[in-house]
């Protein structure tokens, strides 16, 4: 094959590259619901809560199981804000699981959604659409 004849291939590949990248899933997350909405934490062993979350989609499948390859999970706040370098007085791991901070008694907020990133070190992320769920501390 000689080199102009190659040509009019390239483009072809090339424009159906782009268009295939270009009208790829426009697939949202709408919102996001924790289970359990609430729990007290003596209720569990080793106090450890096991949340999960359900995302709802604006195309399917939805509703839909999230993972924390999908979702962030953090304490914070029901407005939607992750602690910064403060004691929230609960831990989430990033599978869900939550635990109680020791000496802290009361309820925290557990998060789960899609974060934006973390502008100061002193701050956490603001979630733009997440679910909430109240862990009680004994």
């Amino acid at each position: 094959m000689n080199p102009s004849s190659s040509g009019p291939a390239c483009v072809m590949l090339s424009v159906v590259t782009l268009l295939s990248l270009g009208c790829g899933s426009s697939r949202q997350l709408q919102s996001v619901t924790l289970s359990p909405t609430s729990a007290d934490a003596q209720d569990f062993a080793n106090g450890e809560v096991s949340f999960s979350a359900t995302g709802m989609f604006s195309k399917p499948p939805s509703p839909q199981p999230l993972t924390s390859k999908d979702v962030t999970w953090c304490v914070g706040s029901s407005a939607g804000f992750c602690a910064g370098n403060i004691s929230p007085g609960a831990t989430v791991d990033p599978n869900g699981v939550a635990k109680c901070a020791p000496n802290f008694s009361g309820v925290a907020t557990i998060l789960a959604g899609e974060a934006t990133p973390v502008m100061s070190p002193d701050t956490g992320p603001k979630m733009t659409v997440f679910g909430t769920a109240q862990l009680k501390c004994p």
